[in-house]
């Protein structure tokens, strides 16, 4: 078992459970909840639910993912299996304190409570008829995602594996606490639809570094340069994803 399928196996398969088996058993009992936005897959709206897990309810950090398709997934992970339905009034409990007014259209979640059962695919992994992949990402590179929520490379599993490795369990009494604390499950009606984006400006020409002493160009190293990309709110947003996608290739 490689350092990847081992933290997988650590946060979200179920005990004695083996690669490739569903994350909900026979007896419905779960230890990876998943809530993902999508159409579009909008950070600032999720992100709410990623900080103030931490902030509010004192639990640990989910992992923030890409869905290869159209939405930003949070992965929470359980020390303990519970049941779905215990489970699904987590989540139903989050959407409502966090995530009000969002179209119910544009939530999933795993489990849940209301419809069938969506069963989330393990991330990474690649989408049939498409040569995208979903991933595992870092809190600062799921922003540039939103219109295009997935790799077109595979990621590096060890990349992968030393995202989840600092991620911890939500141990029992700590989900007890916060399901304690937060409102019922109820989400508020949706909010009206936003206006269309604007469409994205021109790429501004780029400046060439200041000449050295000597007249030389100073060194900059590959990765420095990508992260001076990919910070530039200025440089057009297919270019941004473009060096988070090399940034999570080799991290």
């Amino acid at each position: 078992m490689n350092r990847l399928e081992s933290q997988l196996q650590r946060l979200y398969r179920l005990p004695a459970a083996t690669p490739g088996e569903a994350l909900i058993s026979a007896q419905g009992e779960v230890r990876a909840l998943v809530l993902e936005l999508a159409r579009p897959a909008d950070w600032a709206a999720l992100s709410p639910v990623w900080r103030g897990v931490q902030a509010d309810l004192q639990l640990p950090a989910p992992a923030i993912a890409v869905s290869g398709t159209d939405g930003l997934q949070l992965w929470f992970s359980l020390q303990q299996p519970v049941s779905s339905t215990r489970a699904a009034a987590f989540l139903a409990q989050l959407r409502a304190q966090y995530l009000p007014g969002i179209a119910p259209s544009r939530v999933r979640a795993m489990p849940t409570s209301t419809g069938p059962t969506w069963q989330a695919p393990l991330v990474p992994a690649p989408q049939a008829g498409t040569e995208n992949w979903s991933a595992f990402v870092a809190p600062d590179l799921a922003p540039v995602f939103a219109d295009t929520p997935w790799l077109d490379i595979p990621p590096s599993a060890e990349g992968q594996a030393d995202l989840l490795a600092p991620l911890q369990s939500i141990k029992p009494a700590a989900l007890d606490t916060a399901m304690q604390r937060l409102p019922a499950g109820v989400p508020a009606p949706a909010a009206p639809a936003a206006p269309a984006a604007p469409a994205l400006p021109a790429l501004p020409a780029v400046e060439p570094p200041a000449a050295g002493a000597a007249g030389t160009t100073p060194d900059v190293s590959p990765r420095h340069f990508l992260q001076r990309v990919l910070n530039d709110e200025t440089v057009a947003l297919a270019l941004r994803v473009a060096a988070a996608t090399a940034l999570l290739k080799h991290p």
